[in-house]
């Protein structure tokens, strides 16, 4: 696998731990090339969405400042944020929903960016940064992108089989994230994974020894 030189655009330093981020949309089975990423290839695996969950704990820093702009009503009977609730309201006004990414973003972004730092002090060999969003929001800390695609009828079978989603909401899920189009200009690989995975393993490691 060929290691590229990357500069931590904080502190200067350059890191050997070659950084890939992963992205597709809903149902194109990126779960699976992570794990495989992770059994076969040794890969620290970051999701960005639970790294967002995370941060959103009560207690943090990022909590604090959405329950200040958003207000106790999006919080749950223990206290926690309702995500259902902030989603409503996020999702409902443009405004609040930017509003909520300046808030969450940046801290994901810099938490990630710590967890690659640590990683690569480790001396581990691969670091894969996973999120649907990764062509607009995190794509700096990559080295290389990966767009994991699939066609959409196959996507929606995997998700009416695998989580039993209706055909509307997986329309609305579909219709909620970046299209084809961004995702193949963004990134430099597109892996086909609407077949048999070993296609798709075939390809991984196609990719990875370049």
């Amino acid at each position: 696998m060929i290691r590229l030189r990357r500069q931590d655009a904080d502190e200067g330093k350059y890191y050997n731990m070659k950084v890939l981020g992963i992205t597709g949309g809903v149902g194109s089975g990126k779960s699976r090339v992570l794990d495989y990423l992770e059994e076969a290839y040794g890969a620290v695996i970051c999701r960005m969405d639970d790294t967002a969950r995370e941060l959103q704990q009560k207690g943090t820093r990022c909590f604090e400042r959405i329950v200040e702009k958003f207000g106790s009503g999006i919080l749950s009977a223990d206290g926690e944020l309702d995500r259902t609730a902030l989603g409503a309201l996020a999702f409902s006004d443009d405004k609040k929903l930017r509003e909520l990414n300046a808030i969450v973003h940046p801290e994901v972004i810099r938490e990630v960016r710590q967890r690659i730092r640590e990683c690569e002090e480790r001396g581990c060999p691969l670091f894969v940064v996973e999120s649907a969003l990764l062509p607009d929001v995190g794509r700096e800390l990559c080295d290389e992108l990966w767009y994991i695609y699939a066609d959409e009828e196959v996507r929606r079978q995997r998700l009416r089989a695998s989580r039993g989603y209706t055909d509307e909401k997986i329309t609305q899920m579909i219709a909620s994230q970046p299209g084809e189009e961004r995702f193949r200009a963004a990134c430099a690989v597109v892996i086909d994974n609407s077949g048999d995975f070993e296609d798709t393993m075939r390809q991984t490691g196609e990719h990875l020894k370049r």
